[in-house]
């Protein structure tokens, strides 16, 4: 691999999934890299965090990104507004910015991801990669737009996708759509393709395809997930009726991908998605021992998983784009009315053991606390277009700040006293679960408190729908955390709940 020596990469979308990747490998590669991001928390915990630069900017201002592009030689855009309504429009603005401001700084190349796409009639996700591509083409700035089909990587919304789908339906009704060709790209080839296009030559201007060295249809793709993972063959039945439309709404009953992720990537599948050319080989050099077949990708993937090391995941983007703000730690200005639900217990454990729990919550671990009832809640919100609880963990045990945990997101982390999770359901209002560990007296006061800042009438109605059930969540969640921690508790509180409009800190 050739060194990236003083240049500076600028990673916009680091806090995504292809993105979130490529940050270290630049930095492996001797490149500088700053990172341009709306939420400069949501990068706090990464292991490379200390060897960045981060600036705080939105690509829908061009005064930000104009400043971010100071100095830069290469532009990664690796931005893809999918989960939002109308991301056609918000994309292609996002890349006319990024191109102009490109331009203006002197950048000497752009990078971007797109997808392989057909001739004619392409679905609004392909539409979209596609004009994004054309957009930084044409900015004036040398770009190469390199356009892959599935990505297989632990923890990209593709494989989850395969995962799930093979892993819990042993016999399933098959639509058209699996009986067309994929040439699917294993992760670490993308990141060797994005990381060695930072030195193609200026007169290099152009789209480059990329695959992996097999082409299968998808109920290939299942079959041979199956047998790397050690599953019995799958039964498949065509079926011609069943639409992409009624095809993304079992995904997103089956798999942890939700319905606005998953219609956009069933979509896409109902063309071919095979490269048209690899003219990319006259420019970059294949990974050394050659790109990735398959099932070598589906291995190194399942390994990654139950070793617990995936880098990032899907759900690391957050799929809404308003800040953070207001905190429930705000004043009483940041609005309106705020209910709490604070509970407390003290027990004997030292803080340790019980932080080891709470950093823990979640995924396979559960929520400590009425299992039915958060179930239940997780396929109501599925239902109504949400996450759902099947997000699950990025990682077992760790927490970083931004990390999808089920249906909340973590806002906050204080390693081994604190956590603050935003929920991300469909909630009428906003809503947050703060978790704290103190020692006190050579043993641990660990507190909980849940947070909701209702919107409109439905806000209150549900808040106090749901009250007479949080003596069983809540209640029963604390003693249990405690208990998981190995020890007794030595008292028991639970703080007075206050209301209409007092201060939520």
């Amino acid at each position: 691999m050739s060194t990236g020596g003083t240049r500076l990469c600028l990673v916009a979308g680091a806090t995504g999934y292809v993105g979130g990747r490529l940050v270290p490998r630049l930095l492996v590669g001797g490149y500088r890299v700053r990172c341009l991001v709306r939420t400069p928390e949501k990068l706090r915990d990464v292991p490379w965090r200390d060897q960045v630069e981060v600036v705080r900017g939105d690509l829908s201002d061009e005064g930000s990104v104009r400043t971010a592009c100071e100095g830069v030689d290469v532009l990664y855009f690796l931005v893809h507004s999918l989960q939002q309504k109308g991301f056609g429009d918000l994309d292609r603005s996002a890349a006319a910015v990024a191109g102009w401001a490109a331009r203006q700084a002197g950048v000497s190349r752009i990078v971007y991801l797109g997808g392989v796409h057909p001739a004619g009639k392409l679905s609004e996700h392909l539409r979209s990669r596609a004009e994004v591509g054309e957009t930084l083409l044409r900015s004036g700035v040398p770009t190469a737009v390199l356009q892959a089909a599935v990505i297989i990587g632990s923890g990209s919304a593709s494989f989850e996708m395969l995962r799930y789908l093979t892993e819990r339906l042993p016999a399933m009704v098959t639509p058209r759509w699996v009986s067309n060709r994929v040439q699917p790209i294993a992760v670490r080839d993308v990141l060797h393709y994005l990381v060695a296009a930072a030195d193609l030559p200026a007169e290099v201007s152009r789209t480059f395809d990329i695959g992996g060295p097999d082409v299968l249809t998808y109920a290939q793709m299942m079959r041979t997930y199956a047998a790397v993972a050690g599953l019995p063959q799958r039964v498949m039945v065509p079926v011609r009726a069943l639409s992409p439309k009624l095809s993304s709404l079992w995904i997103n009953i089956v798999t942890p991908v939700p319905r606005s992720i998953g219609v956009p990537l069933i979509e896409s599948l109902i063309n071919e998605a095979v490269c048209a050319e690899h003219d990319i080989d006259d420019h970059i050099a294949r990974p050394e021992g050659g790109l990735t077949r398959f099932p070598d990708a589906v291995a190194l993937a399942l390994r990654k998983i139950r070793r617990g090391e995936v880098e990032t995941r899907w759900s690391d983007a957050s799929p809404v784009s308003a800040p953070w703000e207001p905190l429930p730690s705000d004043p009483a200005w940041s609005g309106g009315t705020v209910y709490r639900d604070v509970r407390e217990r003290v027990t004997t454990v030292p803080p340790e053991p019980v932080w080891r729990v709470v950093e823990g919550i979640g995924g396979r671990h559960g929520w400590y606390s009425f299992p039915l009832a958060w179930a239940v809640r997780g396929w109501i919100d599925r239902l109504l277009g949400g996450v759902g609880l099947r997000r699950g963990r990025r990682d077992p045990q760790r927490l970083r700040t931004g990390d999808a945990l089920d249906w909340w997101r973590v806002e906050e982390l204080a390693d081994g006293r604190f956590l603050r999770l935003r929920a991300e359901m469909k909630v009428p209002g906003r809503a947050w679960l703060e978790l704290s560990v103190e020692p006190e007296d050579g043993g641990t006061r660990y507190r909980q408190r849940a947070v909701f800042i209702p919107r409109g009438l439905l806000g209150h109605l549900y808040w106090w729908a749901v009250v007479p059930f949080h003596g069983l969540v809540f209640g029963g969640m604390t003693r249990r955390i405690v208990n998981a921690a190995g020890g007794k508790h030595i008292g028991v509180g639970r703080a007075p709940r206050r209301r209409g409009g007092a201060p939520a800190g």
